[in-house]
């Protein structure tokens, strides 16, 4: 049997402050409209996705303000850097996400943008709550305290 890759290992994109700044309360994976010139930049790995965010418009999601860099050899027929991109999931997935958003007052933030096993361009949509300043405080000292008892079990064996 052929060993599946791991997503990871073809990471694009990481969105690393999302999981600082929310509560991710689940994820789900989305496929995503490109032009040629953008998937040939993406593999020469110009993408930022940190400032961005998924919304349901019309009845379809669509990523806004994501940052795909120009691809030099298609300047002429090039593409738009921060134009909305569509996003691909099942009609239930959207209906839930519709609802997280208008009713619960959640925010959907891209994870990671990443190549598939099979070349496919793939977005990690995180369904999130915003911390307040307090949670973040928390998220921040839970951290350094783990860092700190790290370093004193690896000084003490």
């Amino acid at each position: 049997m052929a060993k599946k890759s791991d997503p990871n290992s073809n990471l694009i994109a990481e969105n690393r402050r999302a999981r600082f700044d929310y509560h991710i309360e689940e994820d789900l994976e989305a496929g995503i409209v490109l032009t040629g010139s953008e998937v040939k930049s993406l593999r020469q790995g110009g993408a930022n996705i940190g400032e961005s965010y998924a919304s349901v418009e019309g009845g379809e999601l669509w990523l806004i303000n994501g940052y795909i860099a120009p691809y030099f050899p298609a300047r002429t027929w090039g593409h738009e850097e921060r134009r909305r991109r569509k996003l691909l999931v099942s009609r239930r997935e959207l209906s839930r996400l519709w609802n997280a958003t208008a009713r619960e007052g959640m925010t959907i933030v891209p994870l990671a943008m990443y190549f598939n096993d099979r070349g496919v361009v793939k977005l990690k949509l995180g369904v999130a709550k915003g911390k307040k300043l307090a949670d973040k405080r928390e998220t921040s000292a839970k951290r350094d305290w783990e860092r700190q008892k790290a370093r004193l079990l690896k000084q003490g064996g």
